[in-house]
């Protein structure tokens, strides 16, 4: 007689995608503490990285802004050093002879004074508040492309008679807000006929009190020489333009004669700006691999309590592959968990303070994906030791543990 046996071979049961994610997440269910306390670095680490890269592109759109609103196509003359090492002198003629520069559209200058403006003549001569007294063509407002807050600009009457528009800075410093003040000016009164904006292309002029050029000339011994020239041309032309300056503005000895672009300062912060952004995103860097460090450590204390579970979890059937895959996903989902967190914290730094300062709130896409990536990464860097270690846990060992 024959029997027949049928031999039925074992096989561990593969496990979907939605098991290994609610295997993964049970774990975190039950240490809810712990889960919070762990993502706490992670959610720091990222909220800096993504508040730093916020902030600065939210600065930079400003900027552009900002350029945008006062142009790039602003240039100023000013004399430098004579060769004799003492300072130079721009010709009187020279506003005319930039004029003369086909491509340029505005020209406009001030000249300083030696004379200072006080808000009474009680006050002593040497507290002048850092207040400068200027020179100023009529033309000037409209090449800065400034505005006046109180009061209007000098016009071809009050140039010629003791009448004065102040800085932004110098109203402040003066106390005065709104036109029709008097100040004390060398030995006589003159009138605030307004007052201006902030310029932030000159801010020289927000320091300034600034006279008709006729009255500064009768008045208060101006010479008539512009210690400072504004000038404007179209964009494609402003290259050559500069080049031409120093020689036409002072013919015989161009080399006492600088040249600048002021819209170059404002770009100039965002360099500095970037390298304060690069220390910060270092410590945003360093506050992250903390938090991967305080994952690691969870994961490995939590392997050492669920040591009975591991082993009911392998008697059953489960594989080491599993145990691991297991082990491994709780880590990212406690990772992530930080990563999103850390995501929302971050926009939500960097939408306050761009309503704060009134600029345009940008935060790159790229920073979030950066952001979530380096979560990941950290988190599976963090989990595969406490994944392997749990995955060579012996059943018989692992249930007889207390």
């Amino acid at each position: 007689m024959t029997s027949d046996v049928t031999a039925e071979v074992l096989t561990s049961a593969r496990l979907s995608p939605g098991d290994v994610l609610r295997v993964g997440a049970a774990g975190l269910r039950n240490r809810p503490a712990r889960v919070v306390l762990s993502a706490l670095g992670i959610a720091i680490g990222i909220a800096t990285m993504i508040a730093v890269v916020g902030i600065s592109s939210s600065s930079q759109a400003e900027l552009l802004r900002q350029l945008d609103r006062l142009g790039t196509n602003l240039l100023t003359v000013k004399p430098g050093q004579s060769v004799f090492g003492d300072n130079a002198k721009l010709p009187v003629q020279s506003i005319d002879m930039v004029r003369g520069i086909a491509p340029v559209n505005a020209v406009s200058a001030t000249g300083a004074i030696s004379a200072t403006v006080r808000r009474t003549d009680k006050i002593p001569a040497d507290q002048t508040s850092g207040i400068s007294v200027r020179a100023t063509t009529l033309d000037l407002l409209t090449t800065l492309q400034g505005a006046v807050v109180s009061g209007s600009w000098l016009n071809t009457a009050t140039e010629r008679y003791p009448t004065m528009v102040l800085g932004a800075v110098s109203a402040q410093r003066l106390g005065i807000t709104q036109a029709g003040a008097q100040v004390w000016v060398d030995r006589r009164w003159f009138t605030v006929v307004g007052v201006l904006g902030s310029l932030d292309l000159a801010p020289e002029i927000d320091r300034s009190a600034l006279v008709g050029w006729p009255a500064a000339r009768t008045l208060l011994g101006f010479d008539g020489h512009p210690t400072m020239i504004y000038e404007r041309s179209s964009d494609a032309a402003v290259a050559d333009v500069a080049a031409v300056l120093a020689r036409t503005v002072n013919p015989e000895n161009p080399e006492e004669v600088e040249v600048s672009r002021p819209s170059d300062a404002l770009a100039a912060r965002t360099a500095a700006a970037g390298a304060f952004t690069d220390l910060l995103l270092g410590l945003g860097a360093v506050a992250l691999l903390v938090g991967g460090v305080g994952i690691a450590n969870t994961m490995i204390i939590s392997v050492l309590e669920r040591r009975r579970e591991i082993g009911r979890r392998r008697a059953i059937g489960a594989t080491r592959g599993q145990i691991r895959l297991q082990f491994l996903t709780e880590s990212l989902l406690l990772s992530g968990l930080g990563g999103a967190v850390g995501a929302v914290l971050g926009a939500a730094v960097t939408f306050a303070y761009a309503a704060t300062n009134r600029f345009p709130a940008v935060v790159p896409p790229w920073a979030f994906a950066g952001g979530m990536g380096a979560t990941l990464v950290i988190g599976v860097i963090a989990g595969i030791y406490p994944a392997v270690r749990a995955s060579r846990l012996s059943p018989t060992v692992a249930l007889a543990s207390t």
